[in-house]
């Protein structure tokens, strides 16, 4: 079987930038950086208010699957896939028709919005509606706390429950298939080498060097769109 791990690159070429990579957004603008680091969020109502309008004017409102993120659906319908692991918020697996109960979410998802007290969940679009009719910073409609996407914020710690699942599909898996990550931002990197240590075929997709190429039986630099449909069909 074959688990795949798939960072910012497999959306980058459906319009989505790479904000953590070494020219993405959180590094070039540490103002930004605040938008998405939790301690910031928490005190501070006027980085809420922002935050909320960098989420409403994402790319990821209109972005569209690619071939790449098709590929990995026929790979699962041809029932060769276990995990799909993800670092992207974008639910762009989903949408390309990805089986939501094999995709990993390591860094959460952008879509839905959880409470910080009380746990009530809701939705990234309800949120803004409510901005809309007049409420400059939502709180929860239950408890009155501070509400936030369900993303992984800086300063979080990631859902131990789904990392746990990561680290067993890597464990197990024969090949591990890592595309479009610099696999540099931790814990996510290390599967590549927890697979590749339990025996696993590691392959890297992904325009620049990584830490883990030594390590990897191929590593391929071609344009991910073109590069993943081709491999998964050999595969």
């Amino acid at each position: 079987m074959i688990t795949v791990l798939t960072g910012a690159g497999i959306s980058t070429e459906s319009g989505i930038p790479d904000y953590r990579g070494p020219r993405g957004l959180w590094r070039t603008d540490p103002d930004h950086l605040k938008l998405v680091t939790i301690d910031y969020y928490l005190a501070d109502p006027d980085i809420r208010r922002r935050s909320w309008e960098f989420r409403r004017s994402s790319p990821a409102w209109d972005a569209e699957p690619n071939a790449a993120h098709l590929a990995l659906v026929e790979l699962e319908r041809a029932g060769k896939l276990d995990r799909l692991i993800t670092q992207n918020v974008d639910g762009l697996h989903q949408k390309a028709g990805s089986d939501p109960g094999r995709v990993l979410e390591l860094h959460g998802n952008m879509w839905g919005v959880v409470c910080v007290g009380c746990g009530a969940r809701s939705t990234l679009r309800e949120a803004l509606d409510r901005i809309d009719a007049g409420e400059d910073d939502p709180s929860c409609l239950a408890c009155g706390s501070i509400i936030k996407t369900t993303t992984v914020m800086f300063g979080e710690a990631l859902d131990q429950n789904v990392l746990a699942e990561a680290v067993d599909a890597a464990e197990r898996c024969e090949v591990f298939l890592a595309i479009g990550t610099s696999l540099q931002v931790q814990p996510a990197a290390g599967l590549a080498g927890l697979a590749a240590e339990s025996g696993a075929r590691l392959i890297i997709v992904n325009a620049e060097p990584t830490p883990y190429d030594d390590l990897a039986a191929e590593v391929i630099r071609d344009p991910i769109s073109v590069a993943v449909p081709r491999l998964l069909a050999r595969l």
